[in-house]
């Protein structure tokens, strides 16, 4: 902020809607009046030229500032007026005449005053001298005496292509393309150097010599050599790059200070030498508008003016500030005049028409307060106020309402409702699994409403795989206050996978009335019957888990009344569910303990049962008022089932990984085989191919064989991920039943174990898991100083998933002890493990938390089988290894063959199709490959 303000010596406001910009401001002699008294010219975008001559006068008062006799003249043209400078552009005189730039013409006047012979004064008159029509629309002009010659100036166009156009007067010279300059820039004439000085589309200052520019010009006519296409290129004399976009520049070439160059840039002040070299830079802290060098007294130093779109007038001299003043207005031309009264007038123009002529001074430009009346202090009475205040805040307190804090409402709301029943007539297509016709659908009903007017919704269905919908994107174009939207969606079992969970999540997105972007998201839960159906129970199963409850057992036909089936009927003590394409999963009751189990020969399908299971007792149970429904788990974690599940997933991982690595190489080589066929086809000689065709069909092949296998990884993959994130779910539920945790102690387990499984091949889910929980290891679990001095493994891919498998196995191990997970909990008693102890699992990779290996031996469930004949059988696909033969001659597997191929010919192109990673070119790669193939 300013402490003082410009006085104003004299102003005026420039006709009326009319638009000004940096160029339409000069001062100058221009009637060549032999006082040498300043004239102000300004030029409009409207196209009116208006001459003025300020002739305040000194009253008792101060300046009488405008009269209408100052205008000396005013005349409208038929183009808008970009630019005006004075300067001597006649070759018949040499006084100043008036050069006007329009958007397609440069014209030349010539104002003169004749004495009038009555009380009115003098008249003046503007004449034509000449005129040039441009072949491209200008931006801006300098002149100066191009060539060095002697009392003329010259006229440099710019155009809005960057071209240059020289003008010695009344003829034209050439025209000149600028390298590098896409959008014109500020250009200014350097007498001293003879050159052009411009800052280029690079945002770099670049100065182009005249006589470089003259001689890489074309010769020919006018018209012809205005309309270049093409010409001589030309180079700068040198460049200095500034960094950000050039407003103006200005040449220093006062007496007193050294010859300079200016350049006004968006945040920077940059004074470079003639010869490109920097002086100084000074960085602002402000946007600024316009720059004005002017005469300094000092020697070797530069004073400028910078006016800033803050309203202030700044005066460095280099890069010191010697004066600061406020104005008016955001000015976007400053000059400085001299006139008749007074010299060194600071003129200045803003983008309406406001021009003011003002000079520096001491006026204070702060605001004064109004004066308060002071009035003694009476302590007693403000004591006695204080208390009644403090008093009536008691009261309040007491008597206070207490509402609940409310979110504030939101613009769109939606509303999911699913429908109990399954479809009719399903919509599922593109099953996956072999019995498709009997993969059901059900619809969700989506309602959309507005609190105002809201248009343009986009909205999106996202149903996790091998859930799918029959369609997942929606576009509403508007929506009204009274009259919601609706729209249908239906969701089925695409893929032949087990799913994670049975959550499907709306968004949508749409303009606020404040004109941000909002999206609103909302999640639904789909119930189990989507997934699985109604089956007769299996009475031996490799996998069990038993629930206890403290609650007496009752009739499975009244927990699932809506998912008998051909169980209709029955005692209610067995019940079956199959997986569409996928496993059997019986829940049993018992008929004298409070006790279910759940057996399925695989683990990770017992997740969703369980969970159904409990969720249902739980409402069974807790429909009164003091429901006191607890459910429990007393046996072993499975966790060496789950680590198959573990194992599973990374082998995809690995497989993903080398299939990748093959397919890079198989591809180098198919081009290094190409490079050596072409060679020898275009050979004016011809040479024996030597087998290189068969050859390159050979790799050809494998690199479709590889590419398959990369398919049928992926899919593995995410079969795989599904079974690790049920497994997941299922470990984490199970340790919660089994040490009764609370939500906040289940939340932080599932951040660490996450159910979560991401796809990114850097950094998966095994090594993530693993430093999640060796960091709960090392703080909330750690048992000394020693766990929390370890430091954590980088988030690398492992060799092996023995370390992840370990930590996971301390982890339950220590809140089997009665560790808890949030600090400040009081520790619970140590769950004693009723079965047998096995064996431990086997550990090849170093873990920091070793020591306590013997512990895991409690939490490993005896059941574990190995028993992958039977899972083969019922077609589950868990890891690359299990897929048919995809042609990968390179693969660890001594089987894999080259697909639908015989064996015969896949003996023949192994042979024929080396390891060809040394061939890089040459001579030498030719007679390697005859040598093999001989």
């Amino acid at each position: 902020m300013s402490l003082f303000k410009t006085r104003e010596w004299w102003s005026t406001s420039v006709g009326e809607a009319e638009e000004f910009d940096n160029g339409c401001l000069c001062v100058a002699n221009i009637d060549n009046e032999s006082s040498g008294s300043d004239k102000v010219i300004l030029g409009s975008y409207q196209g009116i030229l208006r001459v003025y001559n300020p002739r305040p006068q000194k009253t008792e008062s101060g300046w009488s500032g405008y009269s209408p006799e100052d205008v000396v003249l005013e005349q409208a043209f038929q183009q808008p007026i970009l630019q005006v400078e004075a300067g001597k552009f006649s070759s018949g005189s040499e006084n100043l005449v008036l050069a006007i730039l329009h958007p397609r013409k440069l014209s030349v006047y010539s104002i003169s005053a004749i004495a009038g012979s009555v009380a009115h004064g003098s008249q003046y008159k503007c004449e034509g001298l000449y005129e040039h029509n441009l072949q491209r629309t200008v931006h801006k002009f300098c002149y100066g005496p191009f060539g060095g010659v002697k009392g003329k100036d010259f006229i440099c166009v710019q155009s809005m292509d960057g071209t240059i156009s020289i003008f010695e007067q009344e003829s034209f010279a050439f025209s000149r393309f600028l390298p590098g300059a896409l959008l014109p820039g500020p250009i200014k004439y350097v007498p001293r150097l003879d050159s052009f000085v411009t800052v280029s589309s690079a945002w770099r200052v670049e100065c182009y010599k005249y006589q470089v520019l003259a001689v890489a010009s074309d010769s020919g006519g006018k018209d012809e050599t205005q309309n270049i296409r093409s010409g001589k290129r030309v180079t700068f004399d040198w460049s200095f790059d500034i960094g950000e976009q050039g407003m103006d520049i200005a040449v220093i070439a006062f007496p007193q200070a050294p010859a300079s160059i200016l350049i006004l840039g968006e945040r920077s002040i940059c004074c470079l030498t003639e010869t490109g070299k920097l002086r100084y830079m000074k960085k602002l802290g402000y946007d600024p508008s316009c720059l004005l060098p002017y005469a300094s007294l000092s020697e070797g130093t530069i004073n400028y003016i910078v006016a800033t779109h803050t309203n202030s007038l700044l005066i460095y001299q280099d890069v010191t500030l010697k004066w600061a003043a406020k104005t008016e207005f955001t000015p976007v031309q400053c000059q400085v005049a001299n006139f008749k009264e007074l010299n060194g007038v600071i003129v200045m123009l803003n983008d309406t028409g406001r021009l003011e002529c003002v000079y520096l001074g001491t006026d204070p430009a702060i605001f004064v307060p109004p004066h308060v009346e002071s009035r003694e202090l009476n302590y007693a009475k403000m004591d006695a106020e204080m208390a009644q205040l403090q008093k009536r805040i008691k009261e309040k307190g007491q008597k206070a309402v207490i509402a609940p804090n409310r979110k504030p409402e939101e613009d769109l709301q939606v509303n999911i409702h699913v429908s109990p029943n399954l479809d009719e007539m399903s919509m599922a297509t593109g099953v996956e699994i072999p019995e498709e016709d009997s993969v059901p659908s059900i619809q969700l009903r989506i309602q959309v409403k507005a609190r105002m007017l809201i248009d343009n919704i986009k909205l999106e269905v996202h149903a996790p795989w091998p859930l799918a919908t029959n369609r997942s994107d929606y576009s509403i174009p508007s929506v009204e206050p009274n009259t919601p939207a609706e729209l249908f969606v239906s969701i089925f079992q695409r893929g032949n996978s087990l799913p994670a969970h049975l959550y499907v999540q709306i968004s949508a997105s749409y303009q606020s009335a404040t004109g941000g972007s909002r999206i609103t998201t909302l999640r639904a839960a789909l119930p189990a019957k989507l997934v699985i159906q109604p089956v007769l129970p299996v009475k031996s199963a490799l996998h069990k888990l038993t629930i206890d409850t403290n609650k007496p057992p009752i009739s499975l036909n009244d927990i699932f009344p809506d998912m008998l089936g051909e169980n209709a009927g029955g005692q209610g003590a067995a019940l079956g569910f199959q997986f569409f394409g996928g496993p059997v999963v019986t829940v049993l009751a018992s008929k004298t303990s409070q006790r279910y189990r759940l057996q399925c020969d695989r683990l990770e399908a017992m997740w969703i049962p369980l969970k159904e299971l409990v969720s249902r007792l739980n409402q069974h149970f807790n429909r009164g008022k003091y429901g006191d429904f607890r459910a429990s788990f007393d046996g072993s974690l499975p966790l060496q089932e789950y680590y198959e599940l573990v194992d599973s997933h990374f082998e995809c991982r690995l497989g993903a990984t080398k299939c990748s690595e093959m397919l890079a190489q198989r591809a180098s080589q198919f081009r290094v085989i190409e490079r050596r066929l072409l060679t020898r086809f275009k050979d004016k000689t011809p040479t024996p191919l030597q087998n290189l065709d068969t050859l390159l069909e050979g790799t050809f092949r494998q690199i479709l064989a590889l590419g398959d296998a990369v398919e049928q990884n992926q899919m593995a993959e995410a079969v795989a991920a599904n079974n690790l994130s049920c497994g997941t779910y299922l470990l984490n539920f199970l340790i919660r039943l089994w040490t009764d945790m609370t939500d906040e102690e289940f939340k932080v387990l599932e951040n660490a174990v996450s159910p979560v499984v991401s796809e990114s091949a850097e950094q998966g889910w095994q090594e993530m898991t693993d430093a999640a929980v060796t960091h709960l290891l090392r703080t909330v679990l750690a048992k000394s100083a020693k766990d929390a001095a370890v430091n954590p493994s980088p988030l690398s891919i492992p060799s092996d998933t023995g370390k992840v498998k370990k930590h996971i196995a301390l982890l339950c191990d220590r809140l089997g002890k009665g560790a808890r997970l949030m600090d400040g909990l009081a520790e619970k008693k140590e769950r004693t493990i009723k079965l047998p102890t096995p064996k431990t699992i086997s550990e090849e990779a170093d873990t920091e938390l070793s020591e306590e290996s013997n512990a895991v031996d409690n939490v490993i469930s005896p059941n574990f089988r190995s028993e992958k004949s039977r899972k083969k059988k019922r077609g589950v696909v868990r890891a690359v290894e299990e897929l048919a033969p995809l042609g990968l001659p390179m693969m660890d597997k001594p089987t894999a063959g080259l697909g639908e191929l015989s064996e015969a010919k896949n003996q023949k192109i192994r042979s024929m199709v080396p390891d060809l990673d040394d061939m890089s070119g040459g001579g030498d790669e030719e007679n390697h490959i005859a040598n093999g193939d001989s």
